[in-house]
């Protein structure tokens, strides 16, 4: 009997509260910088996101005539540092630029993690505090990387404002990704310890597990066109996740990018040169589309 409830009860709630509630921030090669270090010119900012959560980061105008806006996601134990060089390359391509703190990650507010469902209002803050205070030029797009993939993915079936998104090694599913990684490293059976994580996670999140699902997400913003990334050999996000949200995707301007490398949403440092000639080609196909 104490078996049974250490494995099926303290095992699962230990590893919801790592999920949910651990601040681990995974160290990055841009630990310290600030767009300054690339010769950027930006402002410190402060919004909420539209369920309340203060939130944190840096709006670097464009240096002439905005050609749009992107609004940069960061993924699970990043902050907004892991945008930097992607902000960087998209600033030279002409757009203003809007990197945060997603909740519960660096300077941000918030008590829990997600994996993206809240993080979506987020997002949406995000979007309208550009637009509104900013004056932000659009089109509005965001881009983002594992779990900030996920809130950009929300975040635009939620709001037209998004003209298209770019997701970087994202997942099909919460449920799915949930069984996936429980399997990949710790060998735990779906039955039933996966499945109560997931129950407790989407408790505690204020959600349902069915309803933090990416396929339907991309459904409902279709047409506006996606850009997929994925990088070969990652285990956690397989470009087969990819290709399937790419084969759901019925925007004109759609895209997919299938990087070499192994590590996962490293696909811009890993494969630097083709991935900045696909986002360039998509973002003026979006620009194209809007005339």
């Amino acid at each position: 009997m104490l078996l049974a409830i250490f494995f099926f009860g303290v095992v699962p709630w230990f590893f919801t509260n790592i999920l949910t509630r651990g601040r681990y921030h995974y160290p990055d090669r841009n630990d310290g910088k600030t767009p300054t270090s690339y010769g950027l010119n930006f402002r410190w900012v402060e919004f909420p996101s539209t369920d309340g959560i203060p939130l944190k980061g840096w709006y670097i105008p464009a240096s002439g005539a905005a050609r749009g806006t992107i609004i940069y996601c960061h993924g699970l134990n990043r902050t907004r540092v892991e945008m930097l060089p992607m902000a960087a390359f998209a600033h030279n391509l002409g757009y203003d630029a809007l990197l945060f703190d997603l909740r519960h990650s660096g300077q941000s507010g918030g008590e829990i993690t997600t994996l993206g469902y809240q993080e979506r209002f987020d997002v949406l803050g995000a979007v309208r505090f550009a637009l509104a205070e900013q004056k932000a030029a659009r089109p509005v797009v965001a881009w983002g990387v594992s779990m900030g993939a996920a809130a950009a993915l929300m975040a635009a079936a939620d709001s037209q404002e998004i003209a298209g998104v770019i997701s970087d090694s994202t997942f099909l599913s919460f449920s799915d990704t949930a069984q996936h990684h429980l399997k990949l490293f710790l060998h735990l059976p779906a039955l039933p310890i996966a499945y109560e994580v997931m129950d407790w996670t989407a408790w505690r999140g204020g959600f349902r597990v069915d309803d933090f699902d990416l396929e339907k997400a991309v459904d409902q913003i279709n047409p506006r066109p996606i850009m997929f990334v994925a990088v070969e050999g990652d285990r956690r996000m397989p470009p087969s996740i990819a290709k399937a949200l790419y084969a759901r995707a019925s925007g004109q301007g759609k895209r997919i990018l299938i990087v070499p490398g192994t590590r996962h949403g490293e696909g811009f440092n890993q494969a630097r040169e083709p991935y900045e000639e696909a986002v360039k080609e998509f973002l003026e196909g979006l620009s194209s589309a809007r005339r």
